[in-house]
């Protein structure tokens, strides 16, 4: 890249996809890592994802494509990492530590690595040696869907150096996306993640009949259990009710194209946990996030009535119908 940073997007989902078309607006070239050399061959021939977002058509002269990981990495100076969080560890686990050395790193995952039942950013501390001040998260409200549409979105980007959160909002606003910083690493990671628990919550009750008198019950009630578990996990001052928590919990839970919500709807009609996965072209991340902060929680003991409800229905077998019923007596 002969102007700015070198930026390097890891994944070639939907998510991924998005992130690129936006950096494509400012950025002089970015590289990007598809794992299938077959799909960097179609996006060559066509300048299109043949996977996800197909309609975005990319200008290729700003584009490195490349299956090489270990190269993506070692020439950039911003690495975003938006692969799913049940994959991320197999695919930098064998990446030298070193190799990050220098670097900032973007998680835009919005998950738990559920081999160290840890954050993304933790994750990147404790094993990569990452310093806090050079890992950041990439939050909403943002479905990649509507960025693919041109359609107006927020993005919220969080590190401890807000220097380098902001220099990236520079990279990625644009006529279609308004950006701003935030030093709260912990509880946007976190937020993003509970969000996606509450989305398959949501569809499970839309699954099962509830109406929209019950879902704003449970949405406000899920902003509180949110704010609960973030100040216990990280005690910092921060307005939960702002875009990058409440915000990012609203269009998840409500939206169309959330595919936590689709999940949890197919619950609630009746398909198994498999059934609904294979069903699926996409991974629903809340169904290996509430395992894992059910497993976190046993540290903190917060009261979380609507993650442990989803944890009954995805991994105790419990009928869907009646943890609902259950949950909407205690929600108020």
């Amino acid at each position: 890249m002969t102007n700015g940073k070198r930026i390097a997007v890891i994944g070639s989902g939907s998510w991924a996809t998005a992130i690129v078309k936006i950096l494509s607006n400012n950025a002089s070239k970015i590289s990007w890592y598809f794992r299938n050399q077959s799909d960097i061959e179609h996006m060559n021939k066509h300048g299109h994802n043949p996977r996800y977002l197909s309609s975005v058509q990319f200008d290729l002269n700003k584009l490195h494509l490349s299956s090489d990981l270990l190269d993506t990495l070692t020439n950039a100076d911003v690495i975003i990492l938006a692969v799913p969080s049940a994959f991320i560890n197999n695919t930098i686990k064998d990446i030298p530590a070193e190799v990050f050395a220098g670097k900032t790193v973007f998680s835009a995952i919005k998950g738990i690595v559920p081999e160290y039942n840890l954050i993304v950013g933790e994750y990147l501390n404790t094993v990569f040696n990452v310093p806090l001040e050079s890992i950041g998260v990439i939050t909403g409200p943002c479905h990649a869907e509507e960025v693919a549409l041109e359609k107006l979105s927020y993005l919220t980007l969080a590190c401890r150096d807000i220097t380098k959160a902001d220099e990236l909002c520079e990279y990625m606003r644009c006529r279609y996306i308004k950006c701003s910083s935030s030093d709260d690493i912990y509880g946007t990671e976190i937020s993003a993640v509970l969000k996606n628990v509450i989305a398959v919550a949501g569809g499970i009750c839309h699954g099962l009949g509830y109406g929209d008198n019950f879902l704003s019950v449970l949405v406000s009630n899920a902003i509180q259990e949110i704010d609960r578990f973030v100040a216990a996990v990280h005690p910092i001052e921060r307005d939960t009710k702002a875009s990058a928590y409440l915000g990012d919990l609203l269009v998840t839970a409500y939206s169309q194209f959330s595919r936590n919500r689709m999940f949890g709807t197919m619950l609630g009609k009746g398909y198994s946990v498999k059934q609904a996965q294979l069903e699926m072209n996409m991974v629903a991340e809340g169904y290996y996030a509430v395992k894992c902060v059910v497993e976190i929680n046993k540290k903190y003991n917060v009261n979380m009535p609507i993650t442990n409800a989803v944890n009954n229905i995805i991994y105790n077998n419990k009928s869907a119908k009646r943890e609902m019923e259950l949950l909407a007596e205690q929600l108020s």
